[in-house]
């Protein structure tokens, strides 16, 4: 549909063209009846302006319930709500903006949306009771326990596990801390427990069958001596690679820690130590249930040399149940011998919840991990369905690929929770069957961990997805606007950042790896300055390594990159995030002085009323509003739109209608602009204030005074004023070519044939006449539009 003159169509006119009836038929809405029946060859397109585009119609234009585009409407309404058997269904139950047609039906998508985010919040509360249900605070306290008993205790000597530097040292602690704290079996007065041959740690934590220990050995002449020192150096046992792993029996050549076994037999998981991994085979022996068969069985490994030049890594495994929190605590001890020589300990302590349904909590998230069942079930129906729908182009968007992970991760820890259950119910019948067995709960707990920690990801995962619901919100989308906004800036300094990052990192390992931890790998470099960055360092460390570079290296890194690349860096996001700051202000203003002008426009026309005594002449109501500003066309549409009877003149009950409705929307006006000042108001305050000496700086574009804008729209109107008097001298020369007779003789005609009982609509027709077609291109409604009534 081609427009016309925009500000004469939008200021005082309301037109609908009918395509049918060619450009010369034009109809008036603006009456508040029922609209005209049209009949079936006609249609009727209906093409409203925008609410702010500075136009006099939506201020004097009545907001009646019948329009032209309501019929079709309701028509397309009904069609859609009659059901279509099962897939409707389907489609209604699981409809999400990507299978509902929201494209051009703002309402229908705040709808669909609200609703998709009630349904996940209930998702969300869900789980996060799952997670949360797993975990307790008595967890921590149950491993601090542990470790100050096994790591932090030291021997009558004062070796204590960390402390371990020595496989001397390792024996002095096996015999000493370890075995204390493993068999308790009397009070602190010397008084049994009566719990017979079983350990009650802290008189609280049940040591689950025996303890084990196990070793890796590397062959001997695994690497080659230099010929040089070929006729001093007999042996040679290079660093642990599971290729050069000893199998060989030795020492006593009888028994488990001095025969191999490999990672399938003693069905053992691999370690990733310090220094490297190392697989789940070795040599190992099982200690005694009490502390006096544990000590003889220590005592026949040292005498026998268990420990030998090729040892790599020993590791003491044991497991613990406290009924009172219903916690495992699965506890590894690990002493890596390098080939360096000397001794690397490290632990790993394993607080987990393994049996899981005994209080009545318990069971409450049984309930709730039904539920999450029968969520994952629904989000999968409505993923198949929308990507039914949209096919490949589904995978586009950022969210649907999350919806996917949360998915997957759900589907993957409901099948571990169900495993687990199963497993843990097998391992814990084999331990009462037989209690002097190792009760290996090392997989299980490795695998809880590996479950929690999925967990934990995924509801992090699940929480960031509510900004998928939530971004119909201008203000909720400014993180991701901003960021996607200066996507391409960061992708460009995120290179040069790392290219010096990096060249810094290779600097720092080359010059302080052999002195410094904390440069020791190049990973540990890249981790160590990044600390940097955030003021985390040890700057005594690198000036003992390097007494020249050191101090350079540091200087020069903090300037570069703390000062520098970072300041950058943040640059380009506060750029960014003030553009669209100001993009929204800017809209504000905008929207702040086209309602003032309106409602300046509105004071106008009341004015021109006032103006007046009794019946107001159209003459003297046009010479008013001229006066003010106004274009004679965008005048006369405001007369026609109150001056039902047609005779020029608006009486008392004319001018009272006119007077409520001009009331009503001023008051509308009103409260629109308290609205949007309040909301300017609050972004003014929230912006720190600028001294004079800033603004006379800024450099930025600044908005011009509310009367400087108002005297610039008045120019502008000036020019429309013009404009339409050219139009009026047009319509002088129609009268002296006598064709506004004929005009009316042809309106008399159409009304005859197409009048509708009730008169609601203005129709001009003249199919004949080129020159009435031009003036209503130029958005000049004719003269006989205000005179005659159909």
């Amino acid at each position: 549909m081609k427009c016309l003159n925009n500000r004469a169509d939008s200021h005082l006119t309301g037109q609908v063209e009918l395509d049918s009836m060619g450009n010369e038929a034009w109809v008036n809405h603006g009456y508040c009846g029922s609209p005209l029946a049209l009949p079936r060859a006609v249609s009727t397109i209906y093409n409203p302006q925008p609410l702010f585009q500075g136009s006099m119609d939506s201020m004097y234009k009545l907001d009646t319930p019948g329009s032209f585009p309501e019929e079709p409407t309701s028509t397309d309404q009904s069609l859609v709500k009659k059901p279509r058997g099962c897939c409707s269904f389907i489609k209604g139950l699981w409809g999400t903006t990507l299978t509902e047609n929201t494209s051009n039906n703002r309402e229908l998508f705040v709808r669909t949306t609200l609703r998709e985010l009630m349904v996940y919040l209930v998702f969300l509360v869900d789980i996060c009771l799952l997670t949360y249900g797993m975990t307790s605070s008595s967890t921590y306290y149950y491993t601090k326990a542990m470790t100050d008993l096994f790591v932090n205790t030291a021997s009558e000597s004062g070796v204590r596990f960390q402390s371990i530097s020595t496989m001397a040292d390792f024996w002095t602690y096996s015999q000493g801390p370890l075995l204390d704290g493993l068999y308790w079996t009397k009070w602190y007065n010397n008084q049994s427990l009566d719990s017979g041959d079983q350990s009650f740690i802290y008189y609280e934590n049940m040591l689950l069958g025996v303890p084990r220990m196990r070793q890796i050995k590397i062959m001997n002449n695994s690497c080659k001596v230099h010929k040089d020192f070929s006729d001093e150096i007999f042996g040679c046992f290079d660093v642990y690679i599971d290729k050069k792993e000893d199998d060989l029996n030795f020492g006593l050549i009888n028994g488990t820690a001095w025969t191999y076994h490999t990672e399938k037999e003693i069905k053992g998981s691999s370690h990733w130590g310090l220094l490297t991994t190392y697989s789940g085979a070795g040599y190992y022996q099982d200690l005694g249930r009490t502390k006096e068969e544990s000590t003889i069985i220590l005592q026949e490994l040292v005498d026998n040399l268990w420990l030998d030049r090729g040892t790599r890594a020993a590791f003491v495994d044991f497991s613990t149940y406290n009924a009172n929190i219903n916690m495992f605590c699965v506890i590894r001890l690990v002493v890596e011998f390098p080939a360096t020589g000397g001794a690397i300990p490290s632990y790993q302590i394993r607080t987990v919840k393994l049996i899981r349904y005994i209080t009545n909590w318990d069971f409450f998230i049984l309930g709730c991990e039904m539920v999450f069942c029968l969520f994952i079930l629904y989000y999968i129906v409505e993923e198949i369905i929308e990507l039914r729908i949209h096919k490949f182009s589904y995978f586009n968007s950022i969210w649907n690929i999350l919806d996917i992970v949360v998915i997957m991760l759900a589907i993957v820890a409901i099948i571990f929770n169900i495993f687990r259950t199963i497993k843990v119910d097998n391992l814990l019948g084999k331990l009462l069957e037989e209690p002097g067995i190792y009760a290996d709960f090392e997989f299980l707990a490795f695998w809880q961990m590996q479950y929690n920690n999925m967990n934990a990801v995924n509801l992090f995962f699940a929480w960031i997805k509510v900004f998928k619901y939530i971004s119909f919100n201008k203000t909720m989308t400014q993180l991701s606007s901003t960021l996607g906004r200066c996507a391409k800036d960061i992708l460009g300094f995120a290179i040069m950042f790392f290219i010096v990052f990096f060249a810094y990192a290779q600097l720092g390992y080359l010059l302080f790896g052999t002195e410094v931890e904390s440069f020791s790998t190049f990973v540990k470099c890249i981790f160590t300055q990044f600390r940097i960055i955030l003021g985390d360092f040890d700057y005594n460390a690198i000036d003992r390594a390097n007494r020249v570079l050191g101090p350079i290296y540091f200087v020069t890194y903090v300037f570069f990159v703390f000062f520098v690349l970072l300041n950058m860096f943040l640059a380009i996001i506060n750029d960014t995030y003030s553009e669209i700051t100001d993009i929204i202000k800017q809209s504000y203003m905008k929207t702040f002085t086209k309602l003032k002008l309106k409602k300046e426009k509105i004071s106008d026309v009341q004015k021109a009323i006032r103006s007046g005594s009794g019946e107001i002449e159209f003459k003297d109501f046009r010479e008013t509003l001229k006066d003010l500003g106004h274009a004679d066309h965008e005048i006369s549409a405001a007369f026609s739109r109150f001056d039902h009877d047609g005779n020029q003149i608006l009486d008392e009950d004319e001018q009272k209608r006119m007077k409520i409705e001009l009331e009503e929307k001023r008051d509308a006006l009103s409260a629109e602009l308290n609205n949007l000042g309040i909301n300017y108001q609050k972004d003014v305050l929230e912006k720190p204030p600028v001294t004079s000496n800033d603004q006379k700086n800024h450099s930025s574009p600044t908005f011009v005074d509310q009367e400087e804008f108002l005297r610039l729209g008045r120019q502008v109107l000036q020019l429309e004023s013009s404009v339409a008097g050219i139009t009026s001298r047009m319509e002088l020369i129609m009268e002296k070519l006598g064709l506004q007779e004929k005009a009316k003789g042809n309106e008399m005609t159409l009304t005859s044939d197409d009048t509708a009982s009730d008169g609601s609509v203005l129709v001009c027709v003249d199919r004949e006449t080129k020159t009435k077609t031009s003036s209503r291109r130029l958005g000049v409604p004719p003269k006989s539009t205000f005179n005659s009534k159909i």
